[in-house]
Parts: structure tokens; sequence; C-alpha cells
């Protein structure tokens, strides 16, 4: 896939940036290693030899030439200088490949990040944390009451009590729709993470026990998750409206946060 001009140009701009702003003792360069730097930071050809490629290769990147840029270059490239995670995100989005390092969150889920839950009791309108597998990470004393027959049924996990709680049928008005758009949103989330084996089980499980799940997943559908209208029928307090809207936290782009507001 070949990069538009621009692109190639924003990228160069980029690494030049970062490989001058790379002190050569960061990466066990004595000092005056080399004779003396006519530029801050380290060379190309240093970069390259960091990052086991080609001195040729790493020269036309920064000049902003339309070559080929493989995910597994770019990965050592991110290395060698010393990227860190929001850095290494932008240098993939901005060449349009995907990162191959597989996340930790990938292989455990993480703790609650402390300040959204934080936040979380800070509100008083229904307000859960959900993380990539749409697990439940925290919620305040508004959703505990809301989502009782959700969160009291011992599943940490909305789509598996959506489609195996029987009780979730009953709490869910207009069930069937409000599945077939958490399993498109959710979809979405799965074209980010494409590698992550939890997902992959989780999708796998669900099939095999949900033949609506299947039958759903089988469609194909994707949507963001955009929030709108939520009505349940609450087993105390009846039937209860709700504008829902979902927050991405900027430091943990793999949990949402998500609030209701009583309509």
């Amino acid at each position: 896939m070949s990069l538009p001009m621009d692109q190639r140009r924003l990228l160069g701009a980029f690494l030049r940036a970062r490989r001058e702003a790379l002190s050569p003792a960061v990466v066990g360069q004595p000092p005056g290693a080399h004779g003396r730097r006519r530029t801050p930071g380290l060379r190309r050809e240093e970069v390259a030899q960091l990052g086991g490629l080609s001195t040729t290769w790493y020269t036309w990147v920064e000049q902003g030439r339309d070559i080929a840029l493989s995910a597994a270059a770019l990965a050592r490239l991110a290395e060698a200088l010393r990227l860190n995670p929001a850095e290494r995100a932008y240098l993939f989005e901005l060449t349009r490949r995907r990162d191959p390092a597989v996340p930790a969150a990938a292989r455990e889920p993480a703790a609650a990040p402390p300040e959204l839950l934080d936040t979380l009791a800070t509100l008083s309108v229904p307000a859960y944390l959900l993380d990539r597998l749409w697990q439940a990470r925290g919620w305040n004393e508004a959703a505990g009451r809301l989502f009782a027959p959700w969160l009291d049924s011992g599943e940490p996990c909305l789509l598996r009590f959506v489609f195996l709680h029987e009780a979730a049928r009953q709490f869910i008005v207009d069930w069937e729709e409000r599945a077939r758009r958490l399993l498109a949103e959710f979809r979405a989330d799965t074209g980010h993470n494409p590698d992550d084996p939890a997902m992959a089980d989780l999708v796998r499980d669900l099939r095999r026990h949900s033949p609506d799940f299947a039958m759903f997943w089988n469609d194909h559908a994707v949507l963001a998750r955009e929030g709108g209208l939520r009505t349940f029928a609450h087993p105390e307090d009846g039937r209860l409206r709700y504008e829902q809207v979902t927050f991405v936290p900027a430091t943990q782009p793999d949990h949402k946060l998500v609030v209701l507001l009583p309509r």
C-alpha cells in the first residue's frame, strides 16, 4: 500500500525529529563516539544499525520516498528510536500498518486505572467501565442499582450476560435489536485487535453456546459505539429510559466509560 506524498513527508519529519532528539548516550554510544557530530542526536546509519535495517532504506524513509514499509521493519525502527507507546502508535497509524507487537493487555487483564474508578465515584448518574473484552471493571452506586440483573449475576462480561443469561432478555427492552447492535459494536473492536487471542476465545465460546450470537455474528455488521436511547425493564423500578454516552479514555484507549443520562 503506497502512502500519499503528504503522509510520507510527515513520516520523514517525525522520524528525523525523534532521531535528532535521541541522545547517543541513551543507546550506549560513548561521548565523542564516531568523531564530532554535525547534527544533534543519532546519525541515520546509527539508527539503521540499531534496528538491523539498511541505511539506504532508512534514509529513503526519512526523505519521504515511496518505498515498501513492512510492519516488521517499522517495529524494529520503533525500538531503535526508543519510541514511547503514543509515538509508536502514531508511527503505525501514519503508515497504515498494524503493529505486530501483541500488547500486554492481550495476555492478561490489566488493573482498572484508579483515575477512571475515581471518576465513576464522582458521577450521580449510572456509569460503568468496560475493558477491551467488555468486562465490567468498575461502576458507581447508581449503575449498581440499575444493572443489578447483570452485575449481581456474577458474570462480568456484558456480551456473555446479554447472550447467555435469560434475565437479559427480560431486562433489556427490544432485546434482539440491542443485542445485534452490541455485537456490531464489539466486531468493530475486534478489528482493532485482530490477533488478540482472548477476543478470539470469547467469540469462539459465544458462537458455540449461543445460537443467536452465532447468527448475528454471521451478519458481519459493524458499528461504532455511538450511544443513544436505552430502555430497561428494571425488576424493582419498572421501565427506565436513558441516553447513553460512551467515552474512550485517552490514557486507556482499550477501555470504555459508559454514562447513562435519565430521560
